[in-house]
């Protein structure tokens, strides 16, 4: 399949209305690449420019150690599935899925080979013979996917595919990507997406994009983990991280965290003397939360509380009103609401950022 390589892309529309800046990024044969970022940050814009839908403005981008910046689509060896399925209606299933093959002017055994080989793969064998209309929103998004299958391109691209199938749908479409993904290990794929389940459980790695730019690239598990800022620390991960004022009272391997809520915070997060006073932010995640007898991170009234089963969430004011958080308890927790809790967190999962940096990344 494909390496990709964007060496400083950018987007500017009209020379002055800049959308991305100075991307960098590297992709290898084999990942699935996730795109997220809030609306408007230009992930689709990006991944049409890699289509080359979108004409660069800035930067090279290259596949396979070529650049393509002013190679037609249909030459880029790419093939795009997009949020709208954009099949044909007057078509078969089989005639959407050959359509492309046949305007490459491939034998009908080839066609047929490939269609089949497609279907099967797809789940798709039964379906061959229908319009689609006769089909589900899932069925009609897994024709989208077949007929980019067909084609054998270096390089798979996906915009908000699922965004128009209902939730169950969405889960049962996203397996099937996924296991698609195993069946076909040496393909490229890039995923755009604003649905964080997706990215988590999909992506080999996660690229955020915001402020015209990567906010950080890594693993599904290393940005919930070890997120770089303040930004992509609440923008991965739901419920959102938790942030709690106050300053450094203690450093070393250790850094101890006196918060302006009253309670205090202990991190791995490791600190130098010259950081005494420093004031930062704690992020603690919902689910990291236990209740605590004790020393405590956070004490407060529970104003709302959410019963999901397995989980309780629970939306807690400190008592000076000054902060609210969200707690994301295992199990059920009755009879809670308006009583005063206090909360703690283990210190490897308490989180310290300065200026909006993580101080693990500074």
């Amino acid at each position: 399949m494909a390496n990709l390589k964007l060496t400083d892309v950018g987007k500017a529309y009209g020379g002055t209305v800049e959308v991305l800046k100075n991307v960098n990024l590297d992709i290898v044969t084999g990942e699935l690449i996730v795109f997220v970022g809030p609306s408007g940050c230009g992930k689709s814009t990006l991944l049409r420019m890699i289509a080359g839908l979108e004409k660069i403005t800035g930067g090279t981008l290259e596949i396979d150690g070529v650049v393509v910046n002013d190679v037609p689509p249909s030459e880029r060896g790419i093939a795009m599935v997009f949020q709208s399925y954009a099949l044909y209606p007057h078509m078969t299933v089989y005639d959407n899925m050959a359509f492309a093959l046949r305007l490459a002017k491939k034998s009908e055994s080839e066609i047929n080979s490939a269609v089949l080989a497609a279907a099967e793969k797809l789940q798709l064998t039964q379906f061959l013979d229908r319009l689609p209309k006769a089909l589900s929103g899932g069925q009609r998004q897994r024709v989208a996917i077949g007929r980019s299958i067909v084609r054998n391109p270096k390089v798979y691209l996906f915009d908000e595919p699922l965004s128009n199938l209902d939730a169950a749908l969405r889960v049962a479409t996203r397996i099937e990507i996924a296991q698609l993904k195993e069946q076909m290990p040496d393909s490229t794929m890039i995923y755009v997406t604003h649905d964080q389940v997706e990215a988590m459980t999909l992506a080999s790695r996660i690229v955020v994009l915001a402020n015209k730019g990567i906010a950080q690239v890594g693993s599904p598990l290393e940005l919930y983990e070890r997120p770089n800022s303040e930004f992509v620390a609440q923008f991965i991960g739901s419920p959102a991280m938790n942030l709690l004022s106050g300053e450094v009272a203690a450093t070393g391997e250790q850094t101890t965290i006196r918060l302006d809520s009253g309670g205090t915070a202990i991190s791995s997060v490791a600190t130098q003397e010259a950081d005494m006073g420093l004031k930062v932010n704690a992020g603690i995640r919902p689910e990291d939360f236990t209740e605590t007898d004790g020393n405590y991170i956070f004490q407060g009234k529970v104003e709302f509380v959410e019963a999901l089963g397995e989980v309780t969430l629970l939306y807690l004011a400190s008592e000076t009103g000054n902060n609210q958080i969200l707690a994301k308890l295992q199990g059920i927790h009755r009879d809670v609401r308006g009583k005063v809790v206090k909360l703690r967190a283990d210190p490897e999962k308490v989180h310290v950022f300065s200026n909006g940096i993580s101080l693990r990344h500074r």
